[in-house]
């Protein structure tokens, strides 16, 4: 049966009473809040917004880490009957203001001093905006008031007001915003239901067999709709707990504090786990190492094997034993039964280090436009390279000039604000056009080959996919992101960005005395060095058309303040090709 957003929340509260549903590490321990605390707690902030005069239909802009009072803001702006639109905290002012003024929010609620500084600086420009709430702190600018006065000002007004609101919710009706990451131009505005979330979390909890006593681990952009679904929307279905990290730079050692029983990272999150694992391996020496190694050909056989439904090699459980359940330890995963990744492409050397060491990364597709996930793929059900099948409930086909679509219960509403947008992308048949091109396997596996619009098309008339090409060169000891030029020209190049936490062992590899990004991309060893691996492990793989025949290594890094990838790490061709025209030209003399 259909229900809304808070009256779930407000039903799994009752049957979970104390148990845990948050935690977050204060003072060095971790502090753990009862489904019943975390009800009560969005009941009392969502009276505080009504009390600052939000009503219902208008937005509450969130802007901060990770962390209890983000979710109970979230669910506060829903039973308030208006709806939340998060803000990646790497945001400067203007686009603080782009994503404020879209939804004409009526409540900024920032974090600390830092993000609270940038609606300061944009909030003349917002005509909505009744007031801001600072979680971390205080502050004597008007308007502002603390988390702790935003609570106390919702005990002030009536639960049965409160209750009004939630009564005159549909499962149709608009429940959240969630702001596109802007690979293309500015951010459009996903409307998801109560319907799209309820539905995509049930199927997500039913599917991958969540229990109430799982744990997740929250540390990924809240804004972004697969973290919610992992965070938020997920948990809650299943009465599980989230747990959320102090910062990026303590998930390590948060991980390893908390052990998941489910865990979602970017690629680049995977291939940082890969870099320090590598770098321990390599400390190791004589019969130690040979273990490692000789555990790792049975990893990757096990782990290949179980996808064909065969049984293991022999001894495997023994490499299980000696090598991959102390790598598991270490890394916080021994309790993990789902290690996901989605966002962006993987490259495949990534996905088979772990595979070799009995931790099979399952490859989820999807979007913001049906509600995160599009595919899925099951401990029991997976494929190394494949991004999943297609979701249970939910349709996906491939059109004849291969784009991914899409159809389902899923299914957003729509671009808030943007019905040309709209049109664009969502069909009178209900498909979502992904805007991706893809295919499916025999089992029904889909692979994502490249965006609709980022085709190359070479001044000979062929057209080339460049993902495909990035992901192998990515595969390159001590490359982090690469992009291939070639759109108009006679032949391909790439621009390389240099890993600095691969550097020196890729250096001594290349037998280059270079000590840093810096100095390896002047060292002539090294870049012939590179040339050499682009020319055997990427170029021999392909045609001549899609060979790369030059390359430039960047001595910075493609970041999200750079502008060069987006806050879910997924790059900004168009921002690439600008900033770096000139190196461009260069490789065409």
């Amino acid at each position: 049966m259909k229900t809304t957003v808070p009256r779930l929340f407000a039903e799994i509260a009752r049957s979970r009473g104390e148990a845990p549903a948050l935690a977050a590490k204060r003072d060095g321990a971790w502090h753990q809040t009862s489904w019943a605390e975390f009800h009560r707690a969005v009941s009392r902030a969502a009276r505080g917004f009504m009390a600052l005069g939000h009503r219902p239909g208008q937005a509450i802009a969130i802007l901060g880490f990770n962390r209890p009072e983000w979710v109970i803001s979230d669910l506060a702006a829903i039973a308030a009957g208006g709806m939340p639109a998060g803000i990646y905290t790497t945001s400067p002012p203007e686009q603080c203001h782009y994503v404020a003024e879209h939804s004409e929010a009526a409540v900024g609620v920032v974090e600390n001093a830092e993000q609270l500084d940038k609606f300061l600086a944009i909030r003349d420009r917002l005509p909505d905006l009744r007031a801001i709430v600072l979680l971390d702190g205080e502050s004597d600018s008007d308007g502002v008031v603390s988390w702790s006065e935003l609570l106390s000002m919702g005990d002030g007004v009536a639960e049965s007001r409160l209750e009004a609101r939630i009564d005159a919710q549909a499962p149709d009706d608009l429940a959240t915003l969630i702001y596109t990451s802007g690979t293309t131009g500015p951010p459009k505005a996903v409307m998801l239901s109560h319907h799209n979330l309820i539905w995509t979390a049930q199927a997500v909890v039913d599917a991958l067999g969540i229990e109430a006593s799982d744990r997740f681990i929250s540390y990924l952009p809240l804004s972004h709709i697969a973290e919610q679904m992992i965070s938020l929307h997920g948990p809650m279905r299943a009465g599980a707990s989230t747990w959320f990290a102090e910062s990026l730079e303590k998930l390590p050692d948060n991980l390893r504090e908390v052990r998941p029983h489910v865990f979602f990272g970017v690629p680049r999150v995977w291939e940082k786990f890969q870099a320090a694992v590598a770098a321990a391996g390599a400390e190791s020496k004589g019969l130690k190492k040979r273990i490692a190694v000789w555990a790792r050909e049975k990893g990757l056989k096990g782990g290949y094997a179980a996808q064909r439904g065969e049984s293991p090699p022999a001894l495997y459980g023994l490499a299980d034993k000696l090598v991959f359940s102390k790598v598991r330890a270490k890394i916080g995963f021994d309790r993990a039964r789902i290690c996901a990744c989605s966002a962006a492409p993987i490259t495949l050397d990534t996905l088979e280090f772990f595979l070799s060491l009995g931790i099979p990364i399952l490859e989820v597709y999807g979007m913001s436009e049906v509600s995160g996930p599009g595919t899925l793929s099951r401990p029991d059900r997976f494929r190394t390279g494949r991004a999943g099948f297609a979701f249970p409930g939910a349709e996906l086909r491939i059109a004849a000039d291969g784009e991914i679509l899409m159809r389902g219960p899923h299914v957003f509403k729509g671009y808030y604000k943007d019905e040309a947008a709209t049109r664009e992308t969502l069909d009178e048949d209900g498909w979502v056009h992904s805007g991706d091109i893809g295919d499916l396997d025999a089992d029904g596996f889909v692979k994502i080959t490249d965006r609709k619009k980022e085709l190359i098309i070479t001044s000979g008339g062929k057209n080339i996919a460049p993902a495909p090409i990035e992901a192998q060169l990515k595969s390159i000891p001590c490359v982090a992101a690469a992009t291939v030029i070639g759109d108009q020209r006679n032949y391909l190049t790439a621009l390389l960005s240099l890993d600095p936490e691969r550097l020196l062992q890729a250096a001594a590899a290349a037998g280059s005395p270079a000590a840093d990004v810096a100095a390896a991309v002047q060292c002539a060893i090294f870049t012939r060095w590179i040339e050499e691996q682009v020319e055997t492990t990427v170029n021999a793989t392909l045609s001549r058309v899609q060979s790369i025949k030059r390359i430039r290594l960047l001595a910075e890094q493609f970041t999200v303040e750079g502008g060069e990838l987006t806050p879910t790490m997924k790059l900004k061709r168009r921002v690439v090709l600008s900033k770096y025209a000139r190196e461009i030209e260069a490789l065409y003399p």
